[in-house]
């Protein structure tokens, strides 16, 4: 095949498409049903059969390595865990042009106007039910229809904010709509990260394919959510599940993008019928919670009385008015399959025109004419649930595909849909329409359906320029979902005039509007600290575990007097000294690493990918290492990547309250480590080299030589790593760094009487710094790490409750 240029000239792209059978019957979006080219296709097309494999290559390398950078992953839960997988990028984008996108979104909003009038009725009067056009069961039996909120008005007057819808290419070569998104769509996010990536591979083809941008969806996006507050002093939160939800990655870089809380259930309270995030400096008020969790887990109160996830009362603040829900909660009704069966009679009955975008043909099985059409086709169509939310093609646990089952049952198909007609549902089985994908160097058609995002405005509804496309990992099956080995390509929208830049920057009007420093939730804070804390000690621990094997390493008898001192102090910290990685190196990282996962939203990439990467360098190491120096060595790379991950942290990270919850999580816990490590190592019984251990051990030889014109002895390490303020690594010091913190935190107002937690705090620096460095015995150092020690449960009281 060859395909004409702008200037007459011609391009060989038969060996790219090679792949492609363009006698399949089914249009795709590339080729068309004539067997030519798209035109919206020929500038990628002929960009990529001027390139070499290794250019292609090259390039397909570069976005991989921005998403492995970035950190982008989704959740995939295996039948034994669940593991984090790499965001499977699909290279090519799909490309449509912009008058069919305009057919596609006239489309789609018309049918999220029609689903706003429908959840409306479903919890309000009930017409559509009374008047026949949908049957009360299939209402009733919905465990998605929330009972407790019939009657219930939102409190900015619509159900739905954001949705999405799933449509796909039918055999006719047109659009059809394959399932409804209005509980808690995922995917805005990740359709950013697949446009960076994409527009990396294909920097020099996207600079000038006049290509809709999406930030403008998102800024209006957030200015409607903003405006939804009522109150500017209100705050918008996101409510996620939690880090082990598969889509968390999203719901972290959305908070980040669009500069809003992540929030957990946890960081909730309801008061007085007011919804309120517990923060470090008190219960905030919140107006408007975009939620990313299904509604069934949202109120343990009212709903289901298991979940973890969700605040209780949260059904009654809804029924008071006090918050607005993005979507309203019950919204998920809409998602139910049987419902496509109804939808588009009901819209002729409240529009009064039929669907521009019809969806998949479908029959409920609860209606006798309905039941007998489908066991009379059921060799043509999928059978299923009628209350699932799955894609036709994303089977549910027993289904029925062309007339034969896909698990083993006992009984017929046609006994089946008998015996459960209420609870299941005929569909049209469905051939999709195919998309290109690389594979092996050329372009080879995999089924494709398109995920498509509407937001509501101030003007109306917005729809995303583009959305993601599930490309499915064979080319004759539509298995399309990631967690089946499916994976996901950016689309572009392409116009024939340039394109308007767009930003995040807020419209004229709005001006900046900064967080104030008490706005940080308590869990949030509390995972900060415990970081720190978690950091610091890995340090430790790594510092001790290198310190005996240098020394293991230059002796060859282990039982010496001071290695014998140090291996029964390391076992009073379970550190397994037979181990040259000990686990509680390895647990003190996954501690800090669950942490960090809480807080995600509030880290660099670059952060997170260190505290990663020395993740996998404990695990790593921990089958190679060998005693003595290499052990020792090992050591030494782990605590220089430690070091870099403190680094990148402490120095990028905002000097927001959250930084000093942080901050102060690692100055207690070296505080702790120092007092306790000198009350060992700097008792006047200590084996010879004690001292020198102990100085190394807090990285301070070099500052003992300077300081003092002496070697090491008993009141030279007190004075220096207890008693010092200008060194960084005595415990003095964090005193410092501690009351300077303290000074900054929610409560702590100059000029205001000093709070119980600065007045503990200082009551422990008095027992250290009145005592000169010959009266620090070891019961004074004990009693003081202590005193430190009982400060972090007076912090925990004072901000984490």
């Amino acid at each position: 095949m060859k395909l004409q240029g702008d200037h007459a000239s011609e391009l060989d792209v038969s060996g790219l498409l090679a792949g492609y059978d363009r006698t399949h019957d089914v249009p795709d979006e590339l080729i068309a049903a004539d067997g030519s080219i798209r035109p919206v296709w020929h500038d990628l097309i002929r960009a990529l059969a001027s390139m070499t494999p290794q250019e292609i290559g090259s390039r397909i390398a570069r976005g991989d390595q921005y998403l492995r950078d970035a950190g982008v992953f989704y959740r995939h839960y295996g039948p034994q865990d669940t593991a984090e997988r790499d965001w499977p990028l699909s290279h090519i984008p799909l490309l449509i042009d912009e008058a069919e996108w305009q057919e596609i979104s006239a489309g789609l909003i018309q049918r999220a106007d029609l689903l706003e009038q429908v959840v409306a009725d479903l919890y309000g009067p009930a017409r559509l039910v009374e008047e026949g056009f949908l049957p009360a069961p299939l209402i009733a039996n919905n465990r998605e229809w929330l009972r407790p909120l019939v009657g219930t008005v939102p409190r900015s007057g619509h159900f739905l904010h954001f949705i999405a819808f799933d449509i796909g290419r039918g055999p006719g070569g047109n659009w059809w709509v394959l399932g409804d998104r209005a509980q808690a769509p995922s995917g805005a996010g990740f359709a950013l990260e697949n446009r960076i990536a994409t527009s990396r591979i294909f920097s020099d083809i996207y600079g000038h394919s006049n290509v809709e941008r999406l930030a403008g969806f998102f800024r209006e996006y957030r200015d409607a959510l903003l405006d939804l507050r009522g109150d500017n002093s209100s705050r918008v939160g996101i409510l996620t599940p939690g880090p082990l939800n598969d889509t968390y990655y999203e719901h972290a870089y959305i908070a980040r993008y669009l500069g809003f809380m992540l929030l957990e259930g946890e960081d909730l309270t309801v008061r007085n019928g007011q919804l309120m995030v517990r923060t470090v400096g008190g219960l905030s008020p919140i107006n408007v919670l975009w939620r990313r969790l299904d509604a069934q887990w949202a109120d343990p109160l009212e709903l289901n009385e298991a979940s973890r996830l969700g605040t209780p009362g949260l059904l009654g603040a809804v029924r008071s008015g006090s918050v607005t829900m993005i979507n309203a909660l019950g919204s998920g009704v809409l998602e139910t399959r049987a419902l496509l069966a109804f939808i588009p009679r009901i819209c002729e009955a409240l529009t009064g025109e039929p669907l521009r975008l019809p969806n998949i043909a479908t029959w409920w099985c609860g209606q006798a004419a309905e039941r007998e059409h489908v066991k009379a086709n059921a060799d043509r169509m999928t059978i299923g649930d009628a209350y699932a939310t799955r894609l036709p093609f994303e089977l549910d646990d027993i289904s029925a595909v062309g007339g034969k089952f896909t698990a083993k049952v006992k009984e017929t198909v046609e006994a089946w849909i008998d015996d459960g007609a209420a609870h299941l549902v005929g569909q049209e089985a469905v051939t999709l329409s195919t998309a290109p994908a690389l594979v092996d160097g050329v372009l080879k058609p995999r089924p494709m359906s398109l995920r498509v995002f509407l937001a509501r405005t101030a003007s109306g509804w917005r729809i995303m320029p583009g959305g993601f496309a599930r490309i499915g990992h064979h080319g004759d099956r539509p298995e399309l979902a990631m967690q089946r080995g499916g994976s996901v390509a950016d689309v572009w929208i392409v116009r024939k005039d340039p394109v308007r830049k767009e930003s995040m920057l807020p419209r004229d009007g709005i001006h900046l509007m900064q967080n104030l420093p008490g706005v940080l939730p308590s869990r949030a804070a509390d995972n900060l600290f415990w970081l720190g804390r978690y950091v610091e000690r890995a340090e430790h621990l790594i510092r001790l575990t290198r310190a005996y094997h240098v020394r293991l390493a230059e002796t060859a008898y282990p039982d010496t007097p001071l290695l014998t001192d140090l291996s029964e102090y390391m076992s009073s910290l379970d550190i397994d000294i037979s181990r040259s990685v000990p686990a509680a190196i390895s647990t003190a990282l996954a501690s800090a690493f669950g942490s960090a996962a809480h807080v995600r939203d509030r880290f660099s990439s670059d952060g997170w990918l260190a505290l990663a990467d020395l993740q996998r360098s404990v695990t790593k190491m921990s089958g190679t290492a060998t005693a003595g120096d290499d052990a020792a060595r090992a050591m030494g790379v782990l605590l220089r990547k430690l070091s870099g991950f403190s680094g990148l942290v402490h120095e990028n990270m905002y000097h927001f309250t959250g930084w000093r919850f942080l901050s102060i999580g690692r100055s207690l816990e070296r505080a702790i480590a120092t007092t306790f490590l000198l009350a060992r190592f700097a008792d006047p019984e200590v084996p010879e080299g004690a001292y020198d251990l102990a100085v190394e051990l807090c990285d301070s030889a070099m500052s003992h030589r300077r300081r003092y014109a002496v070697g090491t002895n008993r009141e030279t390490v007190i004075d220096l790593l207890a008693l010092d303020p200008l060194n960084p690594r005595s415990v003095a010091h964090q005193f410092d760094e501690l009351r300077e913190h303290f000074g900054f935190l929610p409560g702590a107002t100059p000029h205001r009487p000093t709070t119980d937690l600065q007045r503990a705090m200082l009551r422990t620096y008095a027992a250290l710094a009145s005592r000169p460095a010959y009266k620090l015995d070891t019961g004074a150092l004990k009693d003081i790490g202590a005193g430190i020690a009982a400060l972090s449960a007076r912090i925990g009281h004072a901000y984490f409750r």
